[in-house]
This record gives structure tokens, sequence and C-alpha cells, in this order.
């Protein structure tokens, strides 16, 4: 999250998701932080890997889920849209990160225990 407080400090609220999406890779490329950009995760069906695939906005460290959003606030179908994709590709952490307020990013983390490594 604080390479997200970074990007926006330096470019405030109101701007596309596609800035603030080429800005956060920047920025964690910067604090080497690893990610992967649209990246193709795979969707199961009873343990049946499917030819459709999910396509986040960043995957960090290889389990973070994070979905980016330049809307005027957090819906939530934003939270659903991420809790889904968390529950399909089983990962446990999902950011859902929003640029566009004039006054500060608006963030949600979720976790979801089932997916949690024993």
């Amino acid at each position: 999250m604080g390479a997200t407080f970074e990007v926006y400090r330096e470019l405030g609220g109101g701007l596309s998701e596609e800035i603030y999406q080429e800005s956060l890779e920047r920025e964690l490329s910067l604090r080497n932080i690893p990610f992967e950009p649209k990246t193709e995760l795979a969707v199961f069906y009873k343990g049946h890997k499917l030819k459709k695939t999910y396509i986040p906005d960043l995957l960090v460290y290889g389990e973070i889920v994070t979905e980016l959003k330049a809307t005027k606030a957090l819906t939530p179908e934003h939270e659903q849209q991420l809790l889904n994709y968390m529950h399909i590709t089983r990962k446990a952490v999902g950011y859902l990160i929003n640029f566009r307020p004039k006054e500060s990013v608006e963030w949600k983390r979720f976790v979801l225990k089932d997916y949690i490594p024993k």
C-alpha cells in the first residue's frame, strides 16, 4: 500500500485507471516489489482448470490479487468482483484500490481464510 500512497501523492486523484496502473507498476519496480501486470490466472471448476482465464490488474508477490479503479467511489459490485476473482483463482488476499477520490486513495483489503496455505 505504500507504493499506492506514493502514486497518489505524486499524481493526485481524478486521472484514468490506465495512468494509475502504469504509475503503480513503476513504483513497485522502484521498490523491488515483485508483481505481474495483467497476467492470466487459471480458473477452476470442480478441480478442473478451465480454458477461460482471469486477468487481474496486478498480481503482487504471486499471491495478492489487486484490482485498480478510478471511479467516484467503490461500490458493493466492485467488492464482489474482487471477491469472485479471489475465489475462482483460489487466492487468499486481495486489494481493491480506487485512485479517483480527490481527498485520498480509497482502498479495501480482503482475506479469504479458505485459501490461506496451511
